[in-house]
């Protein structure tokens, strides 16, 4: 029975070393890849090709969402569930609902962000396969690493971990599923 595994990982020594492993590996093809440091590296995104996050758009559809709601709850409760008419003014009254939509869209805002951080993140997960590398510690540390995904469509286990070796890495290891 053939295990199956996670992807192919690779150790450097320097952060320089794993921005050009990055780079070589998306010139060969690869695309699922991923690297983890123990601090940001800026050109480690561009060379990963990282998306741009959708985050931005679930927090601007979330305070959308709260500015309308908070309007019409308020334009609900004095116009037509309860009116009451004093000294002749409008029932639908748009400046005293200012104060209101205003909160609730910085509330839906800032609910939106923070439930869509977690869900663009695939929080909350306690585990993932990398952890089975023995010296994936050393990343929170002193290490950098360069993992290819199984699920790539180039992804072949004796060519991927040969073509890892040709980037003079430290290790290259399996990471098991």
């Amino acid at each position: 029975m053939t295990k199956t595994i996670y992807g192919m990982m690779a150790e450097f020594d320097t952060p320089g070393a794993l921005v050009n492993a990055a780079r070589e590996a998306r010139a060969k093809g690869y695309r699922k890849l991923d690297a983890y440091s123990p601090f940001p590296i800026e050109e480690l995104s561009e060379a990963l090709h990282l998306h741009k996050s959708r985050l931005p758009l679930i927090v601007l559809i979330g305070g959308i969402l709260g500015g309308l709601t908070g309007y019409l709850m308020q334009y609900y409760v004095t116009v037509l569930y309860f009116p009451i008419n004093v000294a002749g003014r409008p029932l639908h009254s748009w400046p005293a609902y200012i104060i209101i939509t205003f909160e609730m869209t910085i509330l839906f805002a800032a609910l939106s962000a923070v439930f869509g951080l977690l869900a663009l993140c695939g929080l909350p997960m306690p585990y993932h396969p990398v952890f089975n590398v023995p010296r994936f510690a050393l990343a929170s540390r002193n290490r950098f690493f360069l993992c290819i995904e199984a699920t790539d469509p180039l992804f072949d286990r004796k060519a991927t971990s040969d073509f890892l070796g040709t980037l003079e890495p430290r290790e290259v290891s399996e990471v098991a599923h």
